[in-house]
């Protein structure tokens, strides 16, 4: 029995001195170190609104709270960004990277250009689980699913390239629904769309309304623009008479491509994650610092007035995402593909 109990007290001791060695040397790597968040896409959009949000405030969350900064790597609808995460950043701990999950797909598709694995990124988690909707300019005139349904020409959808909401999204409602789009890619972000779309370039776009609402509210308030459909399968509250697209899916085919090229990775559009091969205990702390974030009450005031939407996704729980994605059947992905890879 004295044997056992000093072997158990051993086991208590040496679990507790890791965990403090742990602590102390993640506070003695990062004190006085700079923490890159790198966002795939441009200023003035949703994912750089959110990452500068929590990048004020992340700091103070991780050991050593270290200087954080944010940093835009455009191009490719994110895939030089996530290209950039998976073969050249530093799986050091202190870069981040802010993308979209809509990149997981084409990779399981093959889309060209892509050169990671989704499986092997080290997940932190996403700030909010995104529910897009389609805005379209007064100047369209679409200001219902039936005028949509009956537009003479296509309505163009401005998109940041396969793999990104905007683009996405609308392609998989033209194909589901048989609705007459045109999706114009090559935009470097939600900023630039909307910038396009109040110009005349544009008749609107499909993304998220966790963005929409923080980064449009100009032109929904003036009434310039009008939320025409909503992609998820439930109705937002704050959005009671804008059509579901669902209610318009008929076919075992048009309800499939909704919900894998929609619905699926809506709950990880927003993915915070870091390089193959970052030190698991860096991970953790990432982990850690990014929950700590959203529930600081600095940040839920500063993301109060800006109106950004939170609700959390674990980095355990985007892992189990992605794991499922890659276990669509062959027919479904060659659907997908043929859908969301022009």
């Amino acid at each position: 029995m004295r044997q056992t109990f000093w072997r158990i007290i051993a086991i208590i001791a040496t679990v507790h001195a890791f965990s403090s060695t742990s602590v102390f040397a993640q506070d003695g790597f990062y004190k006085g170190k700079t923490v890159r968040i790198v966002v795939a896409f441009s200023p003035g959009g949703g994912f750089d609104t959110y990452s500068r949000a929590i990048g004020r405030h992340l700091g103070k969350h991780l050991p050593g709270n270290p200087t954080v900064v944010v940093e835009n790597m455009t191009g490719a609808g994110g895939i030089i960004q996530a290209n950039f995460m998976y073969q050249s950043a530093n799986p050091d701990g202190l870069i981040v990277g802010s993308n979209i999950g809509g990149l997981i797909l084409q990779q399981i598709m093959g889309a060209k250009g892509i050169q990671f694995d989704a499986r092997r990124f080290e997940y932190i988690g996403a700030p909010a689980v995104d529910h897009p909707v389609c805005a379209l300019t007064k100047a369209s005139g679409i200001t219902s699913m039936e005028k949509w349904f009956a537009a003479k020409e296509p309505v163009k959808l401005g998109g940041v390239g396969p793999g990104g909401t905007a683009s996405d999204v609308a392609r998989t409602l033209q194909a589901a629904l048989k609705l007459p789009i045109q999706v114009v890619d090559g935009y470097k972000g939600t900023s630039n769309i909307r910038l396009a779309a109040e110009s005349g370039e544009l008749d609107g776009g499909c993304w998220a309304w966790e963005s929409i609402k923080t980064t449009w509210r100009k032109g929904l308030e003036s009434g310039d623009i009008a939320i025409v459909v909503q992609t998820m399968p439930k109705k937002l509250s704050e959005l009671p008479n804008v059509a579901l697209a669902t209610d318009y899916a008929k076919t075992d085919d048009a309800k499939m491509l909704l919900k894998y090229g929609i619905h699926a990775t809506a709950t990880i559009t927003r993915l915070y994650f870091m390089p193959p091969g970052t030190p698991k205990d860096r991970v953790a702390a990432m982990r850690q610092a990014f929950l700590d974030t959203y529930k600081d009450p600095q940040f839920l005031a500063e993301a109060k007035k800006a109106r950004l939407d939170l609700e959390a996704v674990t980095g355990q729980e985007m892992e189990q995402i992605v794991a499922g994605l890659f276990k669509m059947d062959a027919k479904q992905i060659a659907r997908l593909k043929e859908v969301l890879v022009p």
